[in-house]
């Protein structure tokens, strides 16, 4: 299956899904994009930028290295923040880090009013789709 067509699979799965993305933290780069509106690149671009300071950024970095010291882990690319869910006003986006490939993340935007247990369900399935599509 493509990129494009797990994504589209995952924004009719997912409960009111307005849009899901797939990003390269490392390039910035959105992979993969599949919305109910269009939106301008700038607007896109952004998403990527932002899912990768939320996963990758210089505080969080920081944070997942304080807990490998405390827990005396050394050497290993450990990442301890793998799903990341905001509430805005009237979406809820979901943020899934690959376990495949832990510079790819998957982004889930829903309406408000979508149960958020089967939004993360669905999510999570989901990203085993995308995953395998990006590889």
């Amino acid at each position: 299956m493509s990129l494009d067509k797990a994504l589209a699979v995952a924004q009719s799965e997912i409960p009111e899904c307005v849009a899901t993305g797939y990003v390269d933290m490392v390039s910035g780069m959105l992979l993969g994009v599949k919305t109910v509106d269009s939106h301008p690149g700038e607007v896109l671009d952004l998403v990527a930028a932002a899912t990768s300071d939320l996963f990758q950024g210089k505080n969080v970095v920081e944070i997942e290295r304080l807990f490998d010291k405390s827990r005396g882990i050394t050497g290993r690319n450990h990442h301890y923040f793998n799903e990341i869910v905001v509430f805005s006003s009237n979406l809820i986006h979901v943020y899934v880090r690959s376990k495949r490939n832990p510079d790819h993340a998957g982004v889930f935007v829903s309406r408000i009013a979508a149960n958020i247990g089967m939004v993360l369900v669905r999510a999570r399935a989901a990203m085993t789709h995308c995953e395998a599509a990006a590889n």
